[in-house]
């Protein structure tokens, strides 16, 4: 099933796909709401405002850096592309994908 949600999700997945490391311990936060207003997807801007996609790294990038405890992924999923996005996220997108398997300690990139 093709849907806006999972258009939005691909193009992130794909404009990361030099950096993505599928099971690395850094990550950066990409705001899904800006990334679908920044594809042309102006109405979704609002829903997922504050909804984060994960997207593991190969390696940090430059900027501040800050542990984090693994657990705060429970209930997400991961799809084909290495992203990572909260559980029901993943349900609404219905695209495939398996449940994501976070290290226990994580590095937040702020790039």
């Amino acid at each position: 099933m093709k849907t806006d949600l999972g258009d939005v999700l691909n193009k992130i997945g794909e404009s990361f796909k030099q950096e993505i490391a599928n099971e690395s311990k850094v990550y950066l936060e990409v705001d899904i709401g800006k990334q679908a207003e920044k594809f042309g997807y102006s109405d979704m801007k609002e829903k997922y405002h504050g909804v984060s996609a994960v997207v593991p790294l190969k390696q940090a990038l430059p900027g501040m850096k800050v542990m984090i405890d693994g657990r705060t992924f429970i209930r997400y999923a991961q799809f084909e592309s290495g992203i990572a996005v909260p559980e029901y996220v993943a349900r609404e997108a219905g695209l495939r994908y398996q449940t994501y398997q976070p290290n226990d300690s994580m590095i937040l990139n702020f790039a």
